[in-house]
């Protein structure tokens, strides 16, 4: 794999930092840092550190994806928006089950920072989301149909599983970010997720970005775990094509 090639699939891999430890966070960047260079703050790890872990990371020269799912009133959301904004954040998100209102207040909040709506989560199974939703079309439907409401608000891209990146480029096109959890190697336990897929599969589906935490973080090696892993993204990324996104 050539270097440019390496540097671009390193580029689409996000870790994420699921800790409650700020210290715990700042060694695994240390450690991953510079074969990788995008984190992923969640809820823990923001509800444990706020801003100053966020602020402690882009020290160590990593842009972060804070992972908050935001989901409330437009005026709050737009609020916690612009406190991300002056953070200077790389991207953040919304559910877009919030609604348009929500996700125009976000997205006019946020500036240049790159906004994504949350469709359905990695952990929700198509008989879970019939049955305590009561929504009676398919996930994938679903999820098509809110990134299109999404991209429609002005918003970047969508968060959604890897099995429905096909529909969204479909619904969307593909100038629409698409940013995919529920990666899992092969080599790797699935964990508490459902609707999964590896890495090469992702990438040939057409996502442009991966979240995967434990397989790399919990790894016994997660430098190789993570060097490992980019690999195989680079080797997809040879099907398609390099794409400096």
């Amino acid at each position: 794999m050539s270097d440019v090639l390496a540097d671009v699939a390193a580029d689409r891999v996000i870790v994420a930092l699921d800790t409650p430890k700020v210290e715990s966070a700042l060694k695994i960047v240390d450690r991953l840092t510079p074969t990788v260079s995008r984190f992923k703050v969640g809820l823990e790890l923001f509800c444990a550190g706020g801003l100053q872990a966020v602020s402690a990371i882009q020290k160590s020269g990593g842009e972060l994806f804070v992972d908050l799912k935001l989901h409330d009133i437009p005026n709050t959301v737009a609020g916690a928006a612009r406190v991300l904004n002056n953070a200077g954040v790389w991207m953040t998100n919304v559910h877009a089950s919030g609604g348009r209102d929500m996700m125009t207040a976000a997205r006019e909040a946020l500036g240049e920072t790159i906004l994504l709506a949350v469709t359905v989560l990695t952990s929700i199974d198509q008989q879970t989301f019939s049955e305590h939703w009561q929504i009676q079309e398919s996930i994938v439907d679903t999820v098509g149909r809110w990134a299109e409401t999404a991209a429609e608000c002005g918003l970047d891209g969508v968060v959604c599983s890897p099995q429905e990146v096909e529909i969204i480029r479909q619904t969307v096109g593909d100038d629409f970010l698409v940013v995919t959890p529920g990666i899992r190697p092969k080599w790797a336990a699935a964990g508490d997720q459902r609707r999964i897929t590896t890495p090469q599969q992702a990438i040939e589906r057409g996502s442009d970005y991966l979240v995967i935490g434990r397989p790399i973080t919990q790894a016994d090696n997660p430098q190789a775990a993570a060097e490992k892993i980019i690999a195989s993204v680079g080797t997809s990324l040879e099907g398609r094509g390099i794409d400096d996104r």
